[in-house]
């Protein structure tokens, strides 16, 4: 023991720093291994500006809202930014989120008004959706084919389904993307919307509607379909179990739009 200096001051530093620091790497260390949700991530944004829980949730959330953004404007580009966008205002708007909310759905929401914005701002402006770059990738279907002539019906296809989409007015295509590209449940749509679940069903009815109608013009219908074998159990050239006639993935719809 020093002369003239207190127990507390004398103590080991691996007594006190090194212990505290010790506790802190095995929690982080369980932090990793158990992960975290994305509620208790933006809990860490909201109350402590964590970097690291933000990065978290850019790097699990953004290839999802990258692809509604370019969906739901036609633009590869300005599809980005909104992406981009979209996770500058949730840093922004941090104190804003309740912590009784889904993470996700407040992250939707954010991204489908931000993209409301910008198409209300085009028509406005009369602007038409660029053509993207990559279109065969965002709005693909159907695996890519083989040869030649199957890939350009194949690209034909992928054409239609992204112009068909752009066909339809916005509040038909938010929940078209939504439900039939993002997999949200009808519940979840009327949450990130702010409408009734009712009101949703009967928009995801309309747009399958005008889709089906649609279709005369498209690649499915210009172009004869191939014989088959009889022991086929489907004839070639004509939508799949898994595809409906409109080129969206099929989901039963046995007399009304199911969950």
């Amino acid at each position: 023991m020093v002369p003239g200096r207190t127990d507390v001051e004398q103590l080991p530093i691996t007594s006190r720093d090194e212990r505290g620091a010790l506790n802190t790497m095995a929690g982080s260390i369980l932090t990793s291994l158990l992960g975290c949700t994305d509620e208790q991530a933006m809990w860490r944004v909201r109350t402590r500006d964590d970097p690291e829980a933000f990065a978290r949730l850019v790097a699990r959330w953004q290839e999802p809202i990258r692809r509604l953004c370019v969906r739901m404007t036609g633009d590869e580009h300005r599809g980005e930014d909104l992406s981009q966008e979209a996770f500058t205002r949730v840093f922004a708007r941090r104190k804003d989120w309740e912590p009784a909310a889904k993470f996700s759905t407040w992250l939707w929401r954010i991204a489908v008004n931000l993209c409301h914005d910008e198409l209300r701002r085009r028509t406005r402006r009369g602007q038409q959706p660029l053509e993207s770059e990559d279109g065969e990738t965002e709005f693909a279907i159907a695996d890519a084919a083989p040869d030649p002539s199957a890939h350009s019906l194949a690209s034909e296809r992928v054409g239609f389904v992204r112009d068909a989409l752009h066909r339809l007015a916005e509040p038909y295509r938010a929940v078209v993307v939504l439900r039939h590209y993002e997999g949200l449940k009808f519940r979840e749509i009327a949450e990130v919307l702010g409408i009734p679940e009712g009101t949703v069903k009967s928009r995801m009815t309309e747009a399958l509607a005008q889709l089906t109608r649609w279709p005369r013009s498209s690649p499915w219908a210009s172009r004869p379909s191939k014989p088959s074998c009889s022991c086929s159990g489907s004839r070639r050239g004509t939508p799949t179990s898994k595809t409906a006639a409109h080129g969206f993935p099929r989901r039963k719809v046995a007399g009304s739009v199911t969950r």
